[in-house]
């Protein structure tokens, strides 16, 4: 049997890319051992400070940052994590902060600055809501994953292992946080902490209908050693992808498989709304609506020093006019 390539995947678990897991699709020429019990903060640093993993799934910000530095990645447009951020503004109760603009001039919390939610949400503040960044006091929890250069007129620091942005929330020492996951005290229902937005649906639908952005989180990301010596992986990487993509959405259709009582209503809105692949990879239109914003957001907060072209930052997967599939009409 011919040999293949055996190289490691670290991603998140989630439906998109079980068809992969559980082997019903496979990466052409590959012998493919994925990992995925880990964390996206430890998984996106250890791929970009440590090169352990041949292929990641990692933060789309901390990858801008990470090229405009030269490291030795490069990634593929296919973006398992997508998410609308209006829902992770959290505000102290106490604090009377009941709109975007009350947070000018405040102390907000933050994973990282780099955290891809966290750069999604400060474009947000300040492109659609005019609250200046260079107005609030940001305090991070952690290092960025890529050490950079920040803006000289930014108010930031970074806590010590023995504080978190979250219990600071809850006990008054910061006025808001915007985190990529639901804060602890938010879910253990603390009354001393809220979402900014109170129907963070509505806003985000509004956002998505005045911009036609749903944000990109995370790229996959491969060692750029890795993609030279093989230029034929990333087209495979990425017709495994969308394979497999496309395998779990057809299961995810059916609403047997979640228990939820509402759940095919909430499938055909998203449809109504988004259309019908809102995840979808590649460089297509809207994704580079998504993409172009994610990385003018980055240079204006002073993460990237340039602005790269998108065709700089991922490798082709272009495999010809009428080529790759069944075209036969």
């Amino acid at each position: 049997m011919p040999k293949k390539l055996s190289l490691t995947l670290a991603c998140g678990d989630n439906e998109i890319v079980r068809p992969l897991m559980t082997g019903q699709v496979k990466v052409d020429g590959v012998d493919l051992t994925m990992l995925t019990d880990m964390d996206s903060a430890t998984r996106h640093w250890r791929f970009l400070n440590n090169g352990e993993f041949d292929i990641a799934e990692v933060s789309s910000s901390s990858y801008l940052a990470a090229h405009d530095n030269n490291l030795p990645f490069c990634a593929i447009p296919v973006f398992l994590h997508r998410r609308f951020r209006h829902g992770f503004m959290f505000i102290n109760t106490s604090k009377g902060i009941t709109k975007p603009a009350d947070l000018k001039g405040r102390r907000i919390g933050v994973k990282t600055l780099m955290t891809s939610a966290v750069l999604w949400m400060r474009g947000i503040l300040e492109h659609e809501y005019g609250v200046p960044l260079n107005s609030i006091e940001w305090v991070a929890e952690i290092e960025n994953d890529v050490a950079v250069t920040l803006p000289k007129d930014l108010k930031y620091s970074c806590l010590p292992n023995d504080k978190s942005v979250e219990t600071m929330l809850a006990d008054g020492e910061l006025d808001a946080v915007f985190h990529s996951d639901l804060v602890k005290p938010f879910l253990a229902k603390d009354p001393r902490v809220a979402r900014l937005f109170r129907d963070h649906k509505a806003e985000e639908l509004a956002y998505f209908k005045r911009t036609e952005i749903f944000p990109i989180m995370h790229v996959v990301g491969i060692r750029k050693a890795l993609a030279d010596e093989h230029p034929w992986l990333a087209i495979n990487l990425f017709r495994a992808f969308n394979e497999s993509k496309a395998l779990a959405m057809m299961r995810m259709a059916n609403p047997r498989i979640v228990p939820l009582a509402w759940y095919r209503a909430a499938w055909e809105e998203q449809e109504q709304v988004l259309g019908p692949d809102p995840w979808q990879y590649g460089l297509t239109d809207k994704n580079r609506l998504v993409l172009e914003t994610l990385v003018g957001y980055s240079h204006e907060q002073g993460l990237i020093k340039t602005r790269p072209a998108l065709e700089q930052l991922f490798l082709n997967v272009d495999q010809g006019r009428k080529r790759g599939g069944e075209y036969r009409i």
